[in-house]
């Protein structure tokens, strides 16, 4: 955009910043950049995102623990009866049953301990693989930060553009309201027709209806900023496109996006998953080494002459799989696919965020273009505007001549506002395409949600039921 261009367009988003205030918004302002610090503190879809990480993290100290003992208490505590009837011959020959009935307590308490040793490297992959998930999390958080972004960035440039729509539909009705008070008294004095008053009426009325039609779709837009921003709007200031940020050449920026764009990041991470289960599940065809330890103390364990008994050991135990009906070689053969249908999915993703790029690239040259031709359009239609009336007071021109020149500017006018309000979205639209829409690439500096407090918090932690913030 030229010198005299720029100058158009900051005049403009001048206007359009004073319309939306007069478009009886509260009287706190509000930037485009508090908007987006907003979104990313307030947001609940984004918060949600963030849950989910957390809840990620938790697989990595759950796939630790194949390294850890596992150990158990156990205590035991009754009454018993037992009961005994045994035969004996006496000396005359006639045999005896003599019962013998006996009541204890028998009251145990043991710990065991059990150590796996070797179980295929199952432990080491399932590690390997939660940190891998952990990752992807991540990059699916960085994902839905930038469609945060953008959702806030596009709400709020919505409801700018549509305070000054309606501020402009407005103007229109004042406009067309003093046509119709010229044309009667006109008609009045005989220099028009009853048709020419008609004519304004009609256009009036139709005004008043596209006002109404501007306060709805303005109402909806602040719904939606309520939504995504999470707090109400005040008055919009205007905002600037952030075209400095992408890179200058399409090539770049396809390749950028294809490299290291959050959902390819996504992908990559999701082969690495599927590699490690495959790992995991070759796994199970190995030999199982534990390590099981056990102490356990008796009182009255048997109902004549044991008093306490006292047990330790220490066993070292191989269990080495033959056959388990074929279900572990169908896991893996499974898992084989999952990992090749990984390798696809990194294929479509880098593809899907080169078309998106491309796509949002083209946009943004469109809003360039749209952007100067509003401009040389509204110009033309004030010209134009101005040189009707001046004729219509002369006899050279009809009043419909007229309101056909004042619609004309007004649908010149919403054309120039949309096509800026176009232009500042295209641009935060490519810089997400490219999958670099966030605050510090702005140059908002706040403090930012950091997943690895959370990892940190949890990735050792032997005991505990407490969640950390995380936060």
């Amino acid at each position: 955009m030229g010198a005299g261009g720029l100058r158009h367009a900051v005049a403009l988003g001048a206007v359009v910043g004073a319309v939306s205030w007069i478009a009886a918004l509260p009287a706190r302002s509000d930037t485009l950049d508090q908007a987006l610090i907003k979104a990313y503190e307030n947001n609940p879809t984004l918060n949600s995102q963030r849950s989910v990480v957390r809840q990620t993290d938790e697989g990595v100290p759950q796939a630790l623990s194949g390294y850890k003992p596992t150990i158990k208490a156990i205590g035991s505590s009754g009454q018993q009866y037992q009961s005994t009837v045994s035969k004996s011959v006496g000396a005359n020959g006639v045999p005896n049953y003599p019962r013998l009935g006996t009541e204890f307590t028998p009251s145990t308490v043991g710990v065991t301990v059990t150590e796996t040793l070797y179980n295929g490297f199952q432990t080491a992959n399932k590690t390997r693989q939660a940190e891998t998930q952990t990752s992807a999390a991540r990059e699916a958080l960085r994902v839905a930060e930038q469609t945060i972004l953008l959702s806030a960035a596009t709400a709020y440039m919505d409801l700018l553009r549509d305070g000054a729509l309606l501020e402009l539909q407005r103007r229109n009705v004042e406009v067309l309201q003093e046509q119709l008070r010229q044309t009667r008294d006109r008609f009045i004095v005989g220099e028009v027709t009853r048709t020419d008053v008609a004519q304004a009426e009609s256009r009036l009325a139709q005004g008043r209806a596209t006002v109404l039609s501007a306060e709805a779709q303005y109402a909806k837009s602040k719904a939606i900023y309520r939504q995504v921003i999470g707090v109400e709007a005040g008055a919009l200031v205007p905002a600037a496109p952030v075209d400095r940020l992408t890179p200058r050449q399409l090539i770049e920026a396809i390749e950028i996006a294809r490299t290291r764009h959050p959902s390819v990041g996504v992908a990559m991470f999701g082969i690495d998953a599927a590699v490690l289960q495959v790992k995991i599940q070759e796994g199970t065809l190995y030999p199982t080494v534990t390590l099981n330890g056990s102490v356990t103390q008796g009182w009255e364990v048997t109902p004549v002459f044991v008093l306490q008994a006292f047990n330790a050991f220490v066993l070292g135990q191989v269990s080495v799989p033959l056959y388990q009906g074929g279900a572990e070689y169908s896991a893996i053969r499974q898992a084989k696919e999952v990992a090749g249908q990984k390798r696809i999915d990194l294929d479509a993703a880098r593809d899907t965020a080169q078309a998106i790029v491309v796509t949002a690239w083209g946009q943004l040259d469109a809003a360039k273009a749209q952007i100067l031709a509003t401009q040389a359009q509204v110009a033309s239609a004030e010209i134009a505007l101005n040189g009707v009336r001046e004729e219509a007071r002369v006899g050279q021109r009809t009043t419909l001549d007229v309101l056909n020149a004042q619609q004309e500017l007004v649908n010149a006018r919403v054309a120039l506002v949309s096509a800026q309000h176009d232009r500042v979205v295209a641009s935060y639209t490519l810089l997400a395409a490219v999958g670099e829409l966030n605050l510090p690439k702005l140059g908002i500096t706040i403090p930012l949600y950091d997943p690895m407090v959370h990892y940190q918090q949890i990735r050792d932690a032997w005991i505990g039921v407490r969640n950390p913030d995380g936060r």
